[in-house]
């Protein structure tokens, strides 16, 4: 049963009458009045979730019917909740969805003017999915027509999906209607047919974990298609005179073979960061967990959230973990796991208040191992397979992410690039030469496992979210250990 309640945006003109009708000149004035935070009454009056309790008690004192008011105004406000509520099939946007509601208008635009392709890159767990979903939803007032003939998708993440054009290819066009007969299924019919369809028609493709069809070497770097197939149809649609489809696609790898400024007018790439502390707020807010001014639980959850960087899949795990395991009882969770959290905000504050101490390679961070849900949901599922395949696929890049990890803050890139020619050194005994730097570094960064940002001298610096830096601690070790045995 949930925990919190809000009431519909077609309602608040409704409400703030209410204020007025019952003599409270300010919404201030009614949060006094019911002794709760302001923040609580604005949530309310904004159709932001507020506990059960606290709904029940602001209806009553405005008069209000606390089921009416959660209900759009009349049959045109259904029209608009059936619109905005979440397609089926959709497993990441849900009714926790909160903030980015600036960059959710900005990319609405781009789609719904020349862009043609939105790639939506990131960390794992960053949000790359959710935001493809949220932005779907935005767009079906742009697509006309049957929505589910207009709305084709792949998941890529998933092992049940094929990966192959042709299999993908043959799909859609029959899903929209289009029959196929043997001959044309193969690749080289499917492909001019699928674009062709594309360009003609109003469809919105949303594709998932891209960087399952990415392969390439060391020599030449990743990036590249494993079918060229796909490389064929996404170039096609690029280069198009026109084009009626939009298409979204998340990957926690950079498609440099589809970053290509011949077209940039049709493509555009975001990269996707956690949650700002508003949004983690807003976050903690659609749970039962009590974020008001006034707790005690506040500070406490702005730690974790400081920590993890606003990261939405590790705040989500915690705030589950929270609610089932530890009974929504904030502070036990907190004495459960304060160790870890403190250890990185001792690290982060040594460097910040003294740029000797900006090396830790001492440092034992907890961060992605917090507890043994986030070992299970964050560590094993996601983090773990990240390492594996770029030790697997880079191996320079690999040590390289493992040697910054000494540094607990960012570095210029040369500091960065130090350490690989040292670490090397210890691993293999040889030196590091100048195109292994360079290869390691851009893959690192393809991969968005190193985070690029300007200092305050306008310096170009490198550094790595803390829970990357956490699992690449643990890796550090274990390859120092492995050369001691």
């Amino acid at each position: 049963m949930p925990r919190t309640i809000k009431i519909h945006p077609e309602r608040k003109k409704e409400i703030l009458l209410a204020i007025e009708r019952n003599s409270f000149l300010t919404q201030g004035d009614l949060a006094a009045h019911l002794e709760i935070a302001l923040s609580t009454v604005s949530n309310f009056v904004n159709s932001k979730p507020v506990y059960i309790s606290k709904f029940e008690k602001i209806c009553e004192a405005l008069g209000l019917d606390k089921r009416e008011i959660t209900k759009p105004v009349g049959q045109v406000g259904d029209i608009i909740s059936k619109l905005s509520a979440p397609p089926d099939g959709f497993f990441r946007y849900d009714s926790s969805w909160v903030g980015r509601e600036q960059l959710v208008a900005e990319l609405s635009e781009k789609l719904g003017g020349s862009c043609r392709l939105l790639l939506i890159l990131g960390l794992t767990g960053i949000g790359k999915t959710a935001l493809a979903e949220r932005l779907a939803v935005e767009l079906q007032n742009w697509f006309s027509g049957d929505w589910k003939k207009k709305f084709k998708r792949a998941n890529f993440d998933s092992e049940y999906e094929t990966k192959d054009f042709a299999s993908v290819a043959a799909r859609w066009l029959e899903e929209c209607g289009e029959k196929l007969s043997a001959e044309d299924q193969k690749p080289e019919r499917l492909w001019p047919r699928l674009v062709k369809y594309l360009q003609e028609n109003q469809v919105l493709v949303l594709i998932d974990s891209l960087e399952a069809l990415l392969t390439g070497n060391e020599e030449e770097g990743w990036g590249d298609f494993a079918d060229e197939w796909w490389e064929k149809f996404f170039v096609s649609l690029l280069s198009a005179e026109s084009c009626q489809s939009r298409l979204i696609v998340t990957s926690q790898d950079l498609p440099v073979k589809l970053v290509d400024y011949r077209y940039k007018l049709f493509w555009h790439r975001q990269v996707l960061y956690g949650l700002d502390e508003s949004e983690q707020i807003a976050l903690f807010e659609t749970t039962r967990l009590d974020i008001s001014q006034e707790s005690p639980d506040r500070p406490l959850l702005l730690r974790i959230g400081k920590a993890y960087k606003g990261h939405p899949l590790v705040l989500r795990v915690i705030i589950e973990e929270i609610c089932e395991y530890f009974e929504s009882n904030v502070q036990a969770y907190w004495n459960y796991v304060s160790s870890k959290i403190a250890e990185v905000e001792k690290a982060l504050a040594e460097a910040e208040a003294d740029a000797e101490k900006i090396v830790g390679s001492d440092d034992d961070w907890k961060l992605h191992k917090l507890t043994r849900k986030v070992r299970l949901e964050v560590n094993k599922q996601r983090l773990k397979a990240i390492f594996e395949r770029l030790e697997t696929q880079v191996k320079d890049a690999y040590i390289l992410i493992c040697a910054a990890s000494v540094y607990r803050a960012p570095v210029q890139e040369e500091g960065w690039l130090m350490q690989l020619v040292n670490f090397v050194k210890r691993l293999e005994d040889q030196q590091c030469n100048e195109e292994r730097k360079e290869k390691a570094l851009e893959e690192l960064c393809n991969r968005f496992l190193a985070e690029e940002s300007v200092n305050h001298n306008n310096k170009r610096v490198l550094g790595q979210h803390n829970l990357v830096r956490s699992m690449a601690l643990e890796h550090y070790k274990n390859l120092l250990q492995s050369r001691k045995n």
